[in-house]
């Protein structure tokens, strides 16, 4: 049945053209159309916190470019978020354990979830065996403002 279930949302993915990234959790791929620039730095999300549903990349997509351009790698402690900027800071919690990861990705894009973790961040949590858990995840750092690059002229 959950081999099915997955079969199921990777096709209905691909089918809707979201399979270019890393997407995330055991059942989806692609990326979302949130800007990486969404929230800017040192804003009042710093200290935010949410409470949802954390899944995991499956390991099949080691190396599949994730939203900010960078591979995936499930030995690093990286996750996708919907509208946190690229190189956040956020600490998720589960059950008296916690572990900090960096925001690269975009995702998750299953209704109710609140973020996509790397395996390694998911085994820190413990929730590999179950896939899908509650989670508080709180918002420790912003990355520093982008500035304008200034164009040369000829």
């Amino acid at each position: 049945m959950l081999v099915r279930r997955l079969f199921q949302g990777l096709a209905l993915a691909t089918l809707l053209g979201l399979s270019t990234g890393c997407g995330g959790g055991a059942e989806t791929t692609g990326r979302g159309a949130v800007t990486p620039d969404a929230v800017s730095a040192g804003s009042a999300d710093a200290g935010r916190e949410e409470r949802g549903k954390a899944s995991y990349y499956a390991d099949k997509l080691k190396g599949r470019p994730t939203a900010s351009g960078e591979p995936y790698e499930p030995t690093e402690l990286t996750a996708a978020h919907k509208t946190l900027p690229f190189g956040a800071i956020v600490r998720v919690e589960r059950e008296g354990h916690s572990v900090e990861v960096r925001i690269n990705d975009r995702g998750p894009h299953v209704r109710g979830r609140i973020i996509d973790l790397s395996r390694r961040a998911a085994e820190a949590l413990g929730i590999v065996r179950m896939g899908v858990a509650d989670v508080v995840l709180r918002v420790v750092s912003m990355p520093p403002p982008k500035t304008a690059k200034k164009k040369k002229r000829r």
